[in-house]
């Protein structure tokens, strides 16, 4: 989509914490900024990564307007329990100036009636004022938005422009088949870090949300750039593309677990930015064998990077 905010490459951002484990917001527009001013196009707060359901919606709706103060574009997730506060959450986005939404499903109550999305996703989109949203679909929060429900919000609300897919690849060619190949006016967005080629070059995505790009952002958006290029039908960044995503499946694949945030905090710490060693929960911690594997694969995609893209530095 020519103009739209979801398109690129899209940081979701993680929230730092002090040292009483409340959120350090001058280190998250910090962070936000210093993403664009590599080349991000927008980034994420807060979904999955941002910790959405350890914070309460006031100090969520401090840290969009933080990142819109500081001039970062920002697409805010509207994640909850009860449409009420999803609503209050759309609507300080639009309020505040943010440039989108990522409309999370009703969790928990109702969460696999197709009635009650409806009803929910319904009255995020009203709320957004004309927002440009995408439908996070995530097998993780117990409800798959299909085609058909999809079209009947997308007949309704022209702010309806796409699709961010977290599932896994046979998920994201149902998005691409399905919903967002017949409209040049719909985008698909990767949703997972895991699949960036697959849906780039097979599923014609237009953007990917990212988790690792927060800890590797210039190697990610190496990644996207060659995906990009490949997708246009260039051989050789076709098989760069694939060559890259192999050497970060690892560290990659976190984003897919339920520990996808305390590892790539701990990526972030390994690159000096301690800002991110506390969790909200203080009993939230990677194990002594979960930090020695990140840290040998991640000194293992340094040096092979390093090796294979001596100029990128």
């Amino acid at each position: 989509m020519t103009g739209s905010v979801f398109q690129g490459c899209i940081p979701a951002l993680m929230t730092p914490c002090n040292d009483d484990r409340s959120p350090n917001f001058d280190a998250l527009a910090r962070k936000g900024k210093e993403l664009i001013d590599l080349g991000m196009s927008a980034v994420v707060y807060c979904g999955s990564m941002g910790d959405w359901p350890l914070l309460t919606d006031e100090q969520r709706q401090e840290g969009v307007k933080r990142l819109v103060e500081a001039g970062v574009p920002v697409i805010v997730g509207t994640g909850a329990v009860n449409t009420k506060s999803a609503v209050a959450h759309a609507a300080h986005a639009a309020a505040v100036g943010a440039k989108g939404l990522m409309v999370i499903p009703r969790v928990l109550s109702r969460g696999s009636s197709v009635s009650a999305q409806r009803d929910h996703f319904s009255a995020i989109l009203e709320a957004a004022r004309g927002l440009p949203a995408v439908i996070y679909n995530s097998p993780y929060y117990g409800f798959a938005t299909r085609a058909d429900l999809f079209f009947d919000l997308h007949s309704r609300f022209s702010n309806l422009v796409g699709f961010k897919e977290f599932g896994g690849k046979g998920d994201m060619t149902y998005a691409a088949e399905n919903i967002t190949s017949g409209d040049d006016a719909l985008t698909l967005m990767v949703g997972v870090d895991t699949g960036v080629y697959h849906g780039f070059v097979n599923c014609g995505a237009g953007g990917a949300i990212t988790g690792i790009g927060n800890a590797l952002p210039k190697e990610v958006l190496h990644l996207v750039s060659l995906c990009q290029k490949a997708a246009a039908g260039d051989a050789a960044a076709r098989s760069a593309a694939r060559e890259l995503e192999e050497a970060l499946m690892v560290l990659s694949t976190y984003d897919e677990g339920p520990d996808l945030v305390l590892h790539y905090k701990y990526l972030m710490v390994l690159n000096g930015e301690k800002e991110y060693t506390l969790h909200f929960n203080e009993s939230d911690k990677l194990s002594d064998s979960q930090r020695r594997h990140l840290e040998n694969q991640y000194r293992l995609f340094k040096t092979w990077y390093a090796a294979r893209y001596p100029n990128a530095a």
